[in-house]
């Protein structure tokens, strides 16, 4: 039957370090390479054919479960507009090394070049920040693809990361990142991702990292051709208002963690566990803080304590968390992804 369960955790090898307060929170493998975790993933790594894939408790690939009960999974809106796909991608990092400038295509250049449905939209929910640790986001100035290659081919990591604006954040601040924004994240920086259902990443800068960018860095495509998915364009002020919130974790009652900018793409809430109800509809919970319990309208309930996370189908029906607090991803609205770029 088709009802909501606490998910294994789902840690591999990545080229970058971390992962310990990933295995502290999930109570599972930790690091010292292993700096990420897929939650309720129906997403594969790049290239390959199963790593990346999530797994209920009983063994059972999720996205085999969705294929087999989609309707029961995904509700009936979600599945006429969007098929079988969960439309979204949760992830955990903990990186203990600096990630490299790097940036994700968008939704018209995968499909033209990689073949794909999605772009690599992505958004960040900060759990931890050391004090005066932050993220790299967009370039300072108008860049030209040719000043970028020449960074690239001279391995100019200096040069790379020093071109972003740099944006110091805490915990309880969300970070939206538009595909093809450049980008990098701190070291020390513990945070929740959410992103469309790809792994698209091209590097701009590798030095210091398990990884050949000169091989892997670029999607197969070559770096002449991947750099045109890259925005060279600094960001508005005005749109950096819309992609960074502060504070989200300082609320009494449920509260969306980024703005609307961010609908077409995904949702996410702080939950207080204070009674407020969640509609129905295919959800991942992580539950940071406390020991308490969910209840559902069509199905058992089920007690939660920090560390846990979980995959919720439509078919449980609304539901609440109490004494608890966590964070619910789920996809977009069918109307909402209409505008989705």
């Amino acid at each position: 039957m088709t009802k909501p369960e606490k998910l294994p955790p789902n840690q591999f090898d990545h080229f970058y370090k971390g992962g310990s307060r990933i295995g502290a929170l999930r109570h599972g493998p930790g690091g010292p390479m292993r700096p990420e975790e897929w939650i309720g993933s129906t997403t594969t790594r790049f290239g390959e054919a199963t790593q990346g894939l999530s797994h209920l408790e009983n063994g059972q690939l999720l996205i085999e479960a969705i294929i087999q009960s989609p309707l029961e999974w995904l509700g009936p809106e979600h599945l006429s507009a969007f098929g079988t796909s969960t439309e979204l991608l949760v992830k955990l990092l903990d990186p203990d090394q600096r990630l490299p400038v790097h940036f994700h295509p968008n939704k018209k250049f995968a499909k033209t070049h990689l073949a794909l449905d999605h772009g690599k939209t992505e958004a960040w929910i900060i759990l931890e920040a050391p004090p005066g640790t932050g993220v790299g986001l967009g370039f300072k100035e108008k860049m030209s693809k040719s000043s970028v290659q020449s960074m690239v081919d001279n391995k100019d990591s200096k040069g790379l990361l020093g071109s972003l604006r740099k944006f110091e954040v805490s915990a309880g601040d969300g970070v939206l990142v538009p595909a093809g924004t450049p980008h990098a994240i701190d070291a020390g920086i513990f945070l929740l991702e959410l992103q469309e259902p790809t792994d698209l990443s091209a590097l701009l800068e590798w030095e210091g990292f398990a990884v050949d960018g000169l091989k892997d860095g670029h999607l197969g495509l070559g770096f002449d051709l991947v750099l045109d998915a890259l925005a060279l364009d600094p960001l508005p002020d005005h749109w950096v208002k819309e992609l960074i919130t502060h504070d989200r974790f300082t609320t009494t009652s449920n509260q969306s963690v980024f703005t609307h900018s961010a609908d077409p793409y995904f949702r996410a809430d702080y939950l207080t566990g204070t009674g407020e109800k969640v509609e129905a509809g295919f959800s991942i919970l992580l539950v940071l803080e406390g020991t308490g319990s969910i209840t559902f309208e069509k199905s058992d309930s089920l007690s939660v304590t920090r560390g846990d996370a979980l995959v919720i189908p439509w078919q449980s029906g609304a539901w609440t968390l109490h004494q608890s607090q966590g964070i619910v991803c789920r996809p977009p609205l069918p109307l909402d992804a209409v505008t989705a770029l």
